[in-house]
Order: C-alpha cells, then structure tokens, then sequence
C-alpha cells in the first residue's frame, strides 16, 4: 500500500518537536516546516537550512537546541537557518547507530528499531543515568519519530484510514495513547505525499497530432507541430498558497513545489512515484512551442505525433521535451527519461 516514504529510505529527511511544536526536516531540499499541530495544519511555514547543517543523517530538538548527527558525532545550535552557537561532540558508544533521536522529557531517545528496544540519558556524550527498554508493541512501526516536552511521537505506515501518527505518553507502556490523521498541506511537505493528496504520478506518451495523406501519390509535407513544453508551475504552486514561506534567499513561488514533484517522480510506484529522473527537463513555466517537420508519405498513410507528459492523479504537470512520430496508432512503449536510483 502506497504511502510517504520512511527515514531509512529518505536521506536528509527527519522529524523534530519542539516545547509543544513540531517540524519537518527537508534537508534534501534545503529548507524545513514548523507546525503548531500537523492534524489541523496550523501555523505551518516553511524556512531555510543552513548549508553547514544540510547533511546529516540525523535531525532532532529539545526546548532550546538543534541536535545533528553525523556519522559518531553530533553538533548542537540554537538556529538551524543561520548556524549559530554551534558546538560538536563525540557520541558515547552507546549513543552510536540508532534508527531514531529524540528529545522529550528532559532526555535524548535513541530508538533502535530493529531491536524493538530503545536507549535514553541525559547526554549523548557521557551516557548519564543511561538504561535501556523495550519499544511496547504499538510504538515499534514507526516511519519517523520525534518528542516534545510531555509526549513521544510516531508517523505510522499508510493504514486504512491513510497516512497518520500515534501520540503516547511512553514508549513503553503507551499510555494516554492516540492516532491523528496529518493535514494534507503537511502530507504535500513530506516524501511521498503528493500522491496521497494529487494522486499516484504518470508517465505516458500523448497523441497530439495526426496526419494522412489521402491522396494516390505520394507527397512530401512540411508541417508544424506545436506542443506544450515546461511545468505547469503556476497551478502546480498552490499546494504552497497554505504555507507561509519564510526563505533567507530569494523566493520564486513554485520553486519548493517543483523540487517536491521532482521528488515523487523519482520515487518508485510503491510510493507513488513514476521511478525516472527529470532534473534535465525544462521546469520553466509550461509554454507552446513549434517545431517544423519535413516528411514524405505513401498513399493513405498516416503519421501519429506523440508527446510524452507526467503528472499526479489526472492532473498533467509536466510536458517533456520527447516527441517522436511513427505510423502506428499506438503509443511508443519506451520511456524516453532516464530511471531514477529511488
């Protein structure tokens, strides 16, 4: 069952709470969401990385900090936009290797999934008053965890009721537990969730035009073929009309919309994804272009003009550079775009 994309998968992508925020890590795209409440979408505005913090393998906060690891070792600062106040650590032994870092409660976590065990103390470098638990059975599927002052956090694999998070109050006994459904405009900020919002992605050739030569002889024609090239960035850039976006460079709206759609096209079908590479397409606003083509036809033979297009759900998003013409009524069964490695 299709859904967004788990940390293991996603490099540069993580989940953080705050006193009683939360935020979406999009390292991968230089810039990060901070939300009041991912069910009912509020507050949501979207920032900027660092370059010196982009990178890590894991992100997490507490009340004041920003924590990134990299590697065994892990760097605390006060403003990720700015990098400011940054400091950096080795691991304790014990810290090392963990699927998922959180702070809540006045502690780091340290999940360790494929144990179904999790590890906490009051510091990652000496492992003070450090002890280790079994994850209860209802905390152990996580797709990204994250904490904030009094509770513990997990987005769950896409179920019946789509794509959510479990709120618990331990990760051992999951008390004062529950399960919410996350906003679609935060769905569009994670990997994999335009398809939960737009639809899966397409990829397919599209007839545009078609010519016979209805005569006995044959002739020689020169034809322009006009088609749509480019990415339909001005009706695409409302998934961020919710968000406000608060970038320290300049800001073109669409620009963070057009790397979340490169994203979900690079993905597999598995999360709805078309699985091709389309960084070296034209992602300027969609415009028509002629071309001019000369061709010499049979008697009643016909020529088919095929485009090829992608987009989300039924809605086109981008139109390729690809045109190819064959005298068969059929598609091409190629797919002129380069796979991607998702």
């Amino acid at each position: 069952m299709p859904g967004i994309v788990s940390k293991s998968q996603a490099k540069g992508v993580d989940f953080c709470g705050g006193y009683e925020n939360y935020y979406i890590i999009r390292a991968d795209l230089g810039c990060y969401m901070y939300s009041t409440n991912f069910h009912r979408g509020e507050s949501l505005t979207v920032y900027s990385i660092h370059p010196s913090c982009q990178g890590g393998d894991h992100y997490f906060a507490d009340t004041k900090y920003w924590y990134i690891i990299k590697g065994n070792t892990y760097r605390y600062l006060s403003d990720i936009s700015k990098d400011i106040g940054t400091e950096v650590y080795d691991l304790h032994p014990n810290c090392r290797g963990g699927d998922h870092y959180l702070c809540s409660y006045g502690y780091f976590y340290i999940i360790f999934q494929r144990k179904g065990v999790f590890r906490q103390t009051t510091d990652l470098t000496t492992y003070s008053y450090g002890a280790e638990y079994k994850l209860h059975p209802n905390c152990r599927d996580g797709l990204y965890y994250w904490g904030t002052s009094k509770y513990f956090y997990l987005a769950k694999p896409k179920g019946e009721w789509g794509v959510q998070y479990h709120k618990t109050a331990d990760l051992k006994e999951d008390t004062y537990a529950n399960t919410y459904s996350f906003h679609p405009d935060v769905l569009n900020f994670l990997p994999g969730g335009l398809a939960e919002t737009q639809g899966p992605a397409f990829g397919k050739w599209d007839l545009i035009k078609t010519i016979t030569n209805d005569s006995k002889t044959p002739v020689t024609w020169e034809q322009r073929i006009t088609r749509k090239v480019g990415y339909t960035k001005s009706k695409s850039s409302s998934i961020e009309h919710n968000w406000k976006v608060s970038m320290t460079t300049t800001y073109q709206a669409g620009v963070l919309t057009e790397g979340i759609s490169k994203y979900q096209f690079s993905l597999t079908a598995e999360y709805g994804g078309a699985h091709v590479r389309t960084e070296n397409e034209n992602w300027e606003e969609a415009t028509e272009m002629e071309e001019k083509v000369t061709l010499t036809m049979q008697p009643n033979e016909k020529v088919y003009f095929w485009q090829y297009k992608l987009g989300f759900g039924q809605k086109d998003v981008l139109f390729c550079r690809d045109l190819k013409f064959k005298d068969d009524p059929n598609p091409p069964t190629e797919v002129p775009l380069p796979p991607s490695k998702m």
